[in-house]
């Protein structure tokens, strides 16, 4: 099998799509590279739903954290303090357990007159059960990241906007939030980076591989497994994810440009990208 055969083959396996079966022998660096950026596909999956809709909750956990009333403060601490202080892999571990403890025909809500069955099986699959505990664990982060900015707000700015009339809702969404962003920013490029790079745990923890259709780690073990040799594959995962992370750093270089567009270039908070070994 030729380099565009095997490509063909095998560039969207970890999606259903192409060849079935995995190579079993004789295994070429056409084929290392080929499967191992096919499952890459499911990693920017993970991390850039679990980086967008984690986005919203970690707003909202920072406006949580620090409003003044306890009923709504402690919730989001402790929130905060479970997803920080438990390690992710234990957290995949837990969820999909729990999950498969669910009723496998689903949970029956009565309503009256008629009872809604709501599915619960899907929760069992990666696509759906580990991207829930992503989006949570990046909420968390995120969330204390934001909660640090928002801290940090000067107050001459909210002082200047309430000299120009502005107040509530009006005020936070052109002051209070954009310098919150500007300000937490750096710290959160370097989030994004980490949770991709996490979402490598995630057909490692409990949740399973349907059909052989993993990421780029698990193919990357499979090649290390029936070669017994870990020098090829794991080095080509680690090119993909610089290659990756790459990417993350031109586009969210472009956002903080644009965060700090208003403020002269000299002055102006630069990207410093520090990669978290142990979280």
């Amino acid at each position: 099998m030729t380099c565009v055969e095997t490509i063909q083959s095998y560039a969207l396996r970890s999606l259903g799509i192409g060849e079935r079966l995995l190579p079993r022998e004789g295994f070429t660096l056409c084929e290392h590279f080929t499967l191992i950026g096919s499952g890459l596909i499911w990693n920017i999956y993970f991390g850039t739903l679990a980086l967008l809709l984690g986005f919203f909750i970690a707003n909202a956990v920072a406006m949580a954290k620090i409003s003044p009333h306890r009923v709504i403060r402690k919730p989001a601490e402790w929130f905060v303090f479970v997803f920080r202080g438990s390690p992710l892999f234990i957290q995949f571990f837990l969820a999909y357990e729990a999950f498969v403890l669910l009723p496998k025909a689903g949970i029956n809500i009565p309503l009256g007159i008629t009872t809604i069955t709501v599915a619960t099986s899907w929760l069992t699959k990666a696509q759906a059960g580990a991207l829930i505990v992503l989006i949570l664990n990046t909420a968390a982060y995120s969330g204390e990241i934001f909660y640090g900015a928002l801290r940090s707000v000067p107050k001459g700015d909210i002082e200047a906007a309430d000299a120009y009339g502005m107040s509530g809702w009006k005020r936070f969404r052109r002051i209070v939030w954009p310098t919150m962003m500007r300000l937490g920013w750096p710290a959160y490029t370097n989030e994004a980076i980490f949770l991709f790079h996490a979402t490598t745990l995630v057909f490692f923890s409990g949740f399973p591989a349907w059909q052989q259709r993993g990421d780029a780690l698990y193919y990357a073990n499979y090649f290390a497994d029936k070669t017994f040799n870990p020098f090829i594959p794991y080095p080509i995962v680690a090119f993909y994810f610089i290659l990756l992370t790459l990417v993350i750093i031109g586009l969210f270089g472009l956002a903080n440009r644009r965060l700090n567009r208003h403020i002269p270039a000299q002055t102006r908070t630069r990207l410093r990208i520090r990669p978290q070994i142990i979280r």
